[in-house]
């Protein structure tokens, strides 16, 4: 599987300009690994994809990076309601540093 993932992006709404403008350029993505999955209420997920810069409790240091395949360590998160999936790989940071929008 491969994700378009950008670095330090703000919100869901910019990942998402990002990700349609790299898509129209023809790049292809980065091999990822889900390692874990967090599910979030709408609210709660909402509030979470408006600020990609807050800390977030359910992220730790050992998650993210990339493994010896090269491929990002992500935690999947999921609105319980809408289904929409965020890939975030924190690089050992309590942040979502790296973001990618999961499609189906």
């Amino acid at each position: 599987m491969k994700a378009l993932f950008g670095r330090k992006v703000s919100n869901l709404a910019e990942m998402k300009e990002i990700t349609k403008e790299a898509v129209k350029q023809g790049q292809q993505g980065q091999t990822y690994i889900v390692t874990k999955e967090v599910e979030l209420e709408d609210k709660d997920f909402h509030n979470f994809a408006n600020d990609f810069f807050n800390d977030q409790p359910w992220i730790t240091e050992e998650d993210g990076g990339v493994n010896q395949k090269r491929e990002a360590r992500c935690i999947r998160v999921i609105n319980k309601d809408t289904g929409e999936k965020v890939l975030v790989n924190s690089e050992g940071y309590s942040y979502p540093r790296y973001t990618a929008i999961e499609n189906d």
